[in-house]
């Protein structure tokens, strides 16, 4: 069982001389657009011709994707010794308990490889993704030179709070002494909780909103052409790898950080920054996988966050599709179901993977279910195909057999489901 408590990460971290403490950091916290900022910032970064650690979660297809030099994996040597290292070290280490003696968890345990692997790489800057909430979040030991808070939703409302503000209370637990924080447009109890936060903290808070007058973003299957308009009258325009129209907000909150670290002041500098960004890659975000058909996937798994996958699969795909949606425990289904059935006539409720629990079967009756309320209220017209295949593999072949020319599939739910059908795409080749 994982725990949140940070005496033990620090205790760690005293073990190995800590680590954290050699390079400059950007902690990230927030419920959406928390990944691609920071891919597009250790992008920026990298661009900039500096060393640029990036720490994330989840993976989707391998651990190696959670510690990168911007998005490259460290060389194979450099991990390995790292690793064994690391467990030498650690060998017979505990953390004395009430109860006895405790190891450290597995995200403990990565927090602590990122950071060696950093330090050893020399890395002038890291740029590090909270895993859960933020006050208690393994990564929350460090001394940042600056944070950020993305967009906060209704997520994880189990383990961090049922209301905006209990979440923000959380998340806005990386918000540090008079340390600069980049805040991303938020719901106002949200917003309201992180202002408190770093006014009672000497914060100086930039707020999105207040600096970016305009952003604009559209897709096609190549690429994703952006237009962000700031305040002190900079315009922007770039064409970006990472598909979706919220991407232009993801991007402009990567350019608002590296602005607030004095770092593209000279306008060759921005340029250059642009170039890191407009390469970055991220898997599972609106990644599009081709092959005899075309699918998108995405981790997508809170309501706002499918809608928003939604809008921008449809600009690919005006014509629409299939999906193939599969979720783990303790998420809104009900939301997220209405949401795909608003937009969808054909869906195939799969199975995301084993590492976390799901009931997939019970998903699939509660679309055929929701679907059945939705028409008695007038909120659709049809009954939809819903179908339930626990194998994704067949899954991809089942929705397959459900589009049309100019179609594709969109897969989401959770990135748990994305990496199933990502894993046999590329097995499959």
């Amino acid at each position: 069982m994982r725990t949140y408590r940070l005496d033990r990460m620090f205790r760690l971290l005293e073990h190995f001389g800590r680590p954290d403490q050699v390079c400059s950091i950007i902690h990230v916290a927030g419920s959406k657009g928390k990944g691609s900022t920071c891919a597009m910032l250790a992008g920026g970064l990298s661009a900039l011709g500096y060393t640029a650690g990036l720490y994330g979660s989840p993976h989707v297809t391998t651990y190696l994707e959670r510690f990168t030099l911007a998005g490259e994996f460290f060389p194979e040597e450099m991990l390995l010794e790292t690793v064994h290292g690391m467990f030498d070290s650690l060998e017979g280490f505990v953390f004395p308990e009430e109860r006895g003696y405790d190891h450290p968890t597995t995200f403990e345990l990565l927090t602590l490889l990122a950071f060696l692997l950093f330090q050893k790489a020399e890395c002038d800057y890291v740029v590090l993704e909270t895993g859960l909430g933020g006050r208690l979040d393994a990564t929350n030991v460090c001394s940042p030179v600056l944070t950020a808070v993305t967009p906060i939703e209704l997520e994880h409302t189990e383990i961090l709070g049922h209301t905006y503000a209990e979440i923000a209370a959380e998340k806005g637990g990386i918000l540090k002494e008079s340390v600069p924080a980049v805040i991303a447009p938020q719901h106002r109890d949200a917003l309201q909780v992180l202002q408190g936060i770093a006014d009672e903290r000497s914060c100086p808070l930039t707020y999105l909103p207040d600096i970016l007058v305009h952003s604009s973003s559209h897709s096609t299957l190549q690429q994703n052409c952006l237009k962000l308009v700031w305040a002190n009258d900079i315009i922007d325009e770039l064409t970006i790898k990472l598909l979706g129209s919220f991407q232009s907000e993801n991007c402009a909150m990567a350019l608002a950080m590296l602005d607030q670290l004095h770092l593209i002041t000279a306008p060759e500098a921005r340029k250059q920054a642009i170039t890191g960004i407009s390469a970055t890659m991220l898997p599972g975000r609106m990644e599009l996988l081709t092959n005899s058909v075309n699918i998108v996937i995405d981790g997508a798994h809170t309501r706002r966050s499918i809608d928003r996958v939604i809008t921008s699969y449809r600009e690919l795909f005006p014509r629409g599709g299939s999906v193939i949606f599969g979720a783990v425990s303790g998420k809104d289904h009900t939301a997220m179901a209405e949401s795909i059935l608003r937009h969808f006539d054909r869906i195939v409720v799969s199975t995301p993977g084993t590492f976390k629990p799901s009931s997939p079967r019970e998903l699939y009756e509660l679309f055929t279910s929701t679907a059945h309320v939705m028409l008695a209220e007038g909120e659709r017209q049809s009954p939809p195909i819903v179908l339930f295949e626990p194998d994704p593999g067949e899954a991809v072949k089942r929705a397959s057999d459900l589009i049309f020319d100019g179609e594709g599939i969109l897969v989401t739910g959770s990135f748990y489901m994305a990496a199933e059908i990502r894993d046999r795409y590329i097995q499959g080749g």
